[in-house]
């Protein structure tokens, strides 16, 4: 592999390239060799330079539509999409079926605020797209993908539903679409979300899908691991590990973390405390920010809380991975693990000795390069440790908050939010995409046990809100009882809290900082814990608020109790007098004993690392589970006690090992499991 050109040696390579180009003495193959170079060099702009001085003296060169076409590209990669558009139309108006200027021509508008054009723009390509071959069904295929992306950016989830689809008929096996395809089915509350077609079968909707939307989907901890731990090998690979400064070290531990939601997001609220309270006498903190360019007041506190901000958006996953391997950060922190704008490509990298999955993403990584996750006991119980590729530490209650959060002053009343006045408000302001058929008819179970009731929902799109109020009126309760909020700033969110009675959780994937928000302002919530991280958060916050009795054994009971608590005020106000004088003092909201103990954990992380004893993940037979759980009804799992859901997966993997031999594993193929089995006889199957 050649080396990148140094600045001296790239400054004379452009020199000499600038005048081959304008006497007409470089080839086009030349011109795009040298383009290369000076970009590997980290002259970007340098690249542009020369693209427009060969145009400028090459204007009937044959190719010139290819170089227009590699000169949009350059200039979109300095940000000068006017530019950018300007050189990809010239490059259509020479050759007006080539079918990548169509698509950057896309991107560029998109990228300068032109979204309807560049829909537009894409739509020109797949229309035009008549030949049948693998260049134009490739070309087809990204157009609709783009279109499908900017349709849901603007939330036109209905448009941008059947544009992944078109996608997925002529390839099924584009799995960034398949992702968008079926979230765009939870966020409009389209049940089953997984709905095979001619074209797309169960198991490929099963393979495709994201980590996000399975804890969305379905309660299943043993598939959600392999999922994981499938796209990681898949869509991140296997990167060159960068290389880490050796020498003497700093006297305090460096502590980076990385996310794209340091800012007015869910976890940059909940996270402002910790990044103050850090004990800067012990600890650096380096922070490495990769989300929107947008600044604000809760990363502003957060940028005076740290030893050190990079914005790492404009470095490549090699250039962000050896600048904190440069900066000496002992442990790095994955705040983001399968979110939007996540940077795991940099984990894979291994730019420090330790990195830990913590907070940003409510399950494991799957990976050879996350050593650990940070939860407590009732997240992640001992039993639940075979559900994690990574070692599990527990603090006393894992989710942060941030008890200088802002409530406006402004607080509405019923009326004004559209609220009846005298009418029990049970309320779940999660996202619709939470929202799963099952929870919903238990919501609906409540209601009709409760008549002077509705359920205060925050709103999803339009369609969205008027298919669950369909989906009511099916189960017996009138449409006008299911009331929607609308989205607000964060401070008037908090305020209208205190309009509602009671809290219901979702399932599997409930309430998080939502519900350390509702608690925050006394308003309790009824949740019950599955097996899953994402279904025992919400346990493990009221459990950690003073309120255990909130959370339920059973759906069960979850019902019953949500329906005993409106028909018994003095209980439920018993229960609020009860967080209301916790709240300052209770394990939740005490973020200076949940920073102590942070810190406690990377000392001993920190002493495992020098001790030899850092933990290997042990993602054996991960890929056979994976196989497994592509055929399962994994939604019914949550239906299964914790016994038949696992003896499912011992059968199937006996059936398995039957036909193909697999070593033994930590997790459900354990040697003396199976001698066990032997001597027993088969196990009986729920």
């Amino acid at each position: 592999m050649t080396e990148p050109l140094g600045l001296t040696a790239a400054t004379d390579f452009y020199n000499d390239a600038v005048k081959r180009a304008a006497s007409r003495q470089m080839p086009v193959v030349d011109l795009f060799g040298a383009a290369v170079a000076l970009s590997e060099a980290g002259q970007p702009q340098a690249t542009v330079d020369l693209y427009r001085t060969w145009i400028a003296y090459n204007g009937d060169d044959a190719l010139l539509y290819a170089v227009y076409f590699n000169y949009g590209a350059s200039l979109m990669a300095v940000r000068d999409n006017v530019g950018a558009i300007n050189a990809l139309r010239e490059c259509l108006r020479i050759k007006p079926d080539f079918g990548p200027a169509h698509i950057n021509l896309g991107r560029a508008l998109e990228d300068s605020g032109q979204s309807g054009t560049a829909v537009a723009q894409w739509l020109t390509l797949v229309n035009n797209l008549a030949a049948i071959n693998g260049e134009s069904v490739s070309h087809k295929t990204t157009a609709l993908q783009q279109i499908g992306r900017v349709l849901e950016g603007a939330n036109n989830d209905a448009a941008a539903e059947d544009a992944l689809k078109q996608s997925l008929d002529i390839n099924v096996n584009q799995t960034e679409v398949m992702q968008h395809w079926i979230s765009l089915r939870q966020r409009q509350c389209k049940w089953p979300a997984i709905e095979p077609w001619e074209r797309a079968t169960r198991k490929d909707m099963h393979n495709g899908i994201s980590s996000l939307s399975l804890a969305c989907l379905a309660d299943e901890p043993v598939f959600q691991l392999a999922k994981a731990y499938a796209y990681a090998k898949k869509a991140i690979g296997m990167p060159k590990t960068v290389a880490r400064p050796q020498g003497a070290r700093h006297d305090k531990l460096r502590i980076g973390y990385i996310s794209s939601d340091l800012r007015e997001h869910a976890v940059g609220f909940a996270m402002t405390d910790v990044m103050e309270l850090h004990d800067k006498d012990k600890f650096e903190i380096y922070a490495y920010y990769c989300g929107i360019n947008r600044a604000d007041a809760t990363q502003a506190r957060i940028k005076n809380a740290v030893t050190q901000w990079t914005d790492i958006n404009g470095m490549t996953e090699d250039q962000a991975a050896e600048k904190i391997a440069a900066d000496g950060v002992d442990i790095i922190i994955d705040l983001n693990g399968y979110t939007k704008d996540a940077r795991t490509k940099v984990f894979a990298r291994r730019p420090a000795p330790i990195a830990v999955n913590w907070f940003g993403f409510p399950g494991t990584m799957g990976t050879p390069y996350h050593h650990y996750i940070i939860a407590d006991e009732t997240i992640i119980p001992e039993s639940h440790e075979l559900y994690y590729s990574e070692k599990v530490l527990r603090l006393p209650c894992y989710q942060p908050n941030d008890r200088k959060r802002t409530v406006s002053a402004n607080r509405p009343t019923r009326m004004q939010v559209g609220l009846p006045e005298d009418a029990f408000v049970f309320c779940s302001f999660n996202g619709t995409q939470k929202t799963t058929p099952r929870v919903f008819q238990r919501w609906m179970a409540v209601l009709r046990q409760v008549p002077n009731s509705v359920l205060w929902l925050l709103t999803g799109t339009a369609d969205a809100n008027e298919r669950l109020r369909r989906a009511a009126a099916e189960q017996g309760v009138a449409p006008d009882r299911i009331i929607f909020a609308d989205k607000m700033a964060n401070p008037d969110h908090l305020a209208r809290y205190p309009l509602a009675d009671l809290f219901l959780d979702s399932m599997p994937y409930g309430a998080h900082t939502t519900a350390a928000d509702s608690l925050w302002m006394n308003v309790p919530i009824v949740t019950w814990p599955g097996r899953s991280f994402a279904a025992r958060v919400c346990a493990s916050l009221v459990r950690a608020a003073g309120v255990p009795e909130l959370a339920c054994g059973s759906a069960d009971e979850y019902v019953a109790l949500a329906v005993e608590l409106a028909r018994n005020p003095e209980r439920l106000a018993a229960i609020k007098a009860k967080l209301a004088a916790g709240r300052d003092t209770c394990t939740l909201f005490n973020t200076p004993a949940l920073v102590r103990g942070l810190e406690e954990l990377y000392q001993q992380m920190w002493s495992d690392y020098k001790g030899g004893n850092l933990p290997v993940p042990d993602l054996r037979n991960l890929d056979v589970y994976h196989e497994i759980g592509l055929g399962l009804d994994i939604e019914s799992a949550e239906m299964l006690s914790d016994e038949a859901f696992l003896a499912l997966y011992q059968e199937k993997l006996a059936e398995w090992h039957s036909a193909y031999p697999i070593p033994f594993d930590e997790r459900l193929w354990r040697e003396a499991r199976q001698e066990n089995a032997k001597r027993t006889g088969p196990r009986a199957v729920a």
